[in-house]
């Protein structure tokens, strides 16, 4: 048996749209964030469960998205990274100084493995409970770095350094 697990950003927020590297922070959807949160769930709605990282932004997707028609698990194992210091300040700011970060927390932060190893035991745990069924996970560009890094070998330290294309949703089967 295997796990199709559907890896889904959440939807853009003010601070998306205005430049800030929110991190840890709550962040609020956008309104093109909201229709695009209701297009996700109809994109969306025929998997079996669905977890989202704890942070504002991404529950507030999930909830956008399913509102009652489908139990949103959050869980902290699938926040962004947390930029310590630097959580609010300008994404050109962030971005400098990413290949910082992936071995060496944030100041006051965390550092890129750190969020891989949240996101392996997040894995585990899908692996243990979710046998067979469709996982849809809504949570943050460092946790898509950290299911390549996973998944598909690529190097963290070239994937915070390289853009961010969205899409809608990566696939993947755990086995």
């Amino acid at each position: 048996m295997a796990v199709r697990l559907i890896y889904e950003t959440h939807s853009p927020t003010v601070d998306n749209e205005t430049g800030i590297a929110t991190g840890w922070l709550p962040g609020e959807l956008s309104q093109v964030g909201r229709e695009l949160a209701v297009e996700l769930g109809v994109r969306r709605r025929d998997v079996d469960v669905v977890y989202a990282s704890d942070l504002r932004r991404a529950a507030q997707t999930a909830e956008v998205a399913f509102g009652d028609e489908q139990t949103i698990r959050l869980d902290s194992r699938l926040r962004e990274c947390d930029y310590g210091i630097y959580n609010g300040r300008p994404v050109s700011e962030v971005a400098m100084l990413r290949r910082r970060f992936v071995d060496v927390p944030w100041p006051g932060g965390q550092s890129y493995r750190q969020v891989v190893a949240e996101t392996a035991a997040f894995l585990e745990d899908v692996m243990d409970k979710w046998q067979g069924c469709s996982v849809l996970v809504i949570s943050h560009s460092a946790n898509r770095w950290a299911l390549q890094n996973l998944l598909e070998g690529a190097e963290l330290e070239e994937l915070v350094d390289a853009p961010f294309a969205w899409q809608p949703g990566w696939e993947y089967t755990l086995a």
